[in-house]
C-alpha cells in the first residue's frame, strides 16, 4: 500500500548553490499522513489555501511512501 506524506515547509532563501533538498533540507512546519492520492490532494489544497503559502513564505509538498516495486514481494 502506498502512503503519503503532506508536508509544509519554509522556504528558505536561494543561495549560490541552490536548494538542494539532500544537503540542506527546509525546515517542516507541519507533517500529516494520508492512505489515499485523493486524501493527500485534499489536504495539500487545504495547506495551499493558508496565507503563508500563497505569500510564497511556506510551500507544500505531496511525497508517496512505502511504495512497493512490482516484481517485489
Amino acid at each position: 500500500m502506498t502512503r503519503f506524506l503532506i508536508v509544509l515547509t519554509d522556504v528558505r532563501p536561494l543561495s549560490k548553490e541552490g536548494r538542494d533538498e539532500r544537503i540542506e533540507p527546509e525546515r517542516r512546519r507541519q507533517v500529516v499522513g494520508a492512505t489515499s492520492r485523493e486524501a493527500a490532494e485534499r489536504i495539500a489544497a487545504a495547506f495551499a489555501a493558508l496565507g503563508m503559502v500563497r505569500a510564497g513564505r511556506q510551500r507544500v509538498k505531496v511525497l508517496a511512501v512505502g511504495r512497493r516495486r512490482s516484481g517485489f514481494e
